[in-house]
This record gives structure tokens, C-alpha cells and sequence, in this order.
């Protein structure tokens, strides 16, 4: 069974899987489906394998999301492949609105 959201590290630093974790663990709670972190490496390559086996989203947690105020992720669709930058304030209600 596929998740329903996975969070990918950009890359394996200390402050990024940090918060890869703590954002997963807060839509966890939101009782949308599956969610999962993947920290595998090559984002491309993940983006192909959850193409596959139909993960509605994919997160990234980058510098972006650490560095800046406030806070946000880049947001993919894996069916129109549309990638946009949520603010991580907002990224509960977002899911809520993409899932019901």
C-alpha cells in the first residue's frame, strides 16, 4: 500500500531530517493516511519510484525550509507533477483540503 504522503530529505543533514520528522509526526495526527519518510538520497529517483506506486504527494524539506521565515516545503503532486512551495504553518490545512 502506498502512503499518502512522503517526506524526503533534500539531503542527509542533521537540521533537515530534524524537521522531516517533526513535520511528519505533526500530519501524522491528522488522520489523512500514510505518512512516511523516505531518506534514500537522489530526490529524481524517488519522485519516479512513488510515481509508481501512487503516493498522491511527495514533500521536500530543504535549506529553504530551514533557512527561511517562515517556514516552507515544496509540495508535489505525483499526477500532474506540479511542484509549489507550502508554508509549513499552512501544510496541514493544505493536505486537509487536497484530501476531502
Amino acid at each position: 500500500m502506498a502512503p499518502t504522503v512522503r517526506f524526503h530529505p533534500f539531503l542527509r543533514i542533521t537540521l533537515i531530517l530534524q524537521k522531516c520528522h517533526e513535520l511528519k509526526n505533526k500530519l501524522m495526527k491528522l488522520g489523512i493516511g500514510r505518512v512516511a519518510l523516505e531518506n534514500t538520497g537522489n530526490i529524481g529517483k524517488a519522485y519516479r519510484r512513488h510515481d509508481e506506486v501512487g503516493t498522491p504527494l511527495c514533500i521536500t524539506v530543504d535549506f529553504e525550509t530551514i533557512e527561511n521565515s517562515p517556514e516552507s516545503v515544496t509540495v508535489r503532486d505525483c499526477d500532474t507533477m506540479e511542484q509549489i512551495r507550502v508554508n509549513t504553518a499552512d501544510l496541514p490545512t493544505y493536505l486537509r483540503e487536497y484530501f476531502l
